[in-house]
């Protein structure tokens, strides 16, 4: 029976977000704690990539990390954000997100419906002659560059922030019984076995958030019971929820 699950990810600020419902609703403790941090990188250190934020007409923001570091820099460099700035979201809860720092209007903010990039690039096609700038983590893939290309788009990546390990204390590797872990990204993943070099799986449970975070349990010699999005359930809490009540269904 699923009891206990390990979120890796931070505390939700909002008291209504969906993953305090499913506690509620379905008798599950949930623990917050991330196995990284993100770091986002100073004026100097993006400057030596040599890319000026001016130059694109449209920003394509894949993680709500990308809009804090987007916009954290711009303020950093004394870079005012012109009004008619696009911004495209791979879903629909970081176009929400870009409110923290702009005011929202949806002639200028769009978002696809899958989490994945692929659901967004109808929407880029339709507004071809943008120059797309692609905040990016210093651990990421050419898959996004590459379908970019593909689609004949004008695009430039950067990395705004990057991952850093955020370990496990002596005693949270004693007391470590959980029923569940959900991961986000691949370097959660490799945090754990960091953390916990003989971790054994045997009945724990283990979700992943988009296909690299899948592919890295996989890699890890780990069993992947859950994985997120899907064309059903485009949330991580969607998905969860619907999995927890199967389990005790059949239980």
């Amino acid at each position: 029976m699923i009891k206990k699950i390990l979120v890796s990810q931070p505390k939700p600020s909002s008291d209504k977000s969906p993953y305090y419902d499913i506690e509620e609703d379905l008798g599950v403790d949930l623990v917050f704690r991330p196995f990284f941090k993100v770091e986002g990188l100073s004026a100097k250190e993006f400057r030596q990539q040599k890319v000026n934020i001016l130059d694109y007409t449209a920003v394509v923001f894949t993680s709500r990390h990308a809009v804090d570091n987007y916009f954290n820099l711009a303020k950093e460099m004394r870079i005012t954000i012109p009004e008619d700035m696009k911004y495209f979201c791979v879903i629909e809860t970081i176009a929400l997100y870009i409110q923290k720092y702009v005011q929202y209007r949806k002639r200028k903010v769009f978002f696809g419906n899958t989490g994945k990039i692929d659901s967004l690039i109808p929407t880029m096609t339709k507004h071809k002659t943008e120059k797309y700038l692609v905040p990016q983590s210093s651990v990421h893939t050419e898959a996004l560059s590459e379908l970019l290309d593909a689609n004949k788009l004008k695009h430039k990546e950067c990395v705004m922030y990057r991952t850093v390990s955020n370990g496990l204390t002596e005693e949270e590797v004693k007391n470590f019984d959980y029923d569940m872990l959900v991961f986000f990204s691949p370097t959660g993943v490799k945090a754990l076995k960091e953390n916990i070099p003989n971790f054994v799986q045997g009945d724990i449970k283990i979700a992943a958030f988009g296909p690299a975070t899948a592919k890295e349990v996989e890699a890890q010699g780990l069993r992947l019971d859950l994985q997120a999005p899907s064309k059903e359930y485009p949330s991580m809490t969607g998905a969860l929820r619907a999995f927890l009540e199967e389990e005790k269904k059949n239980k």
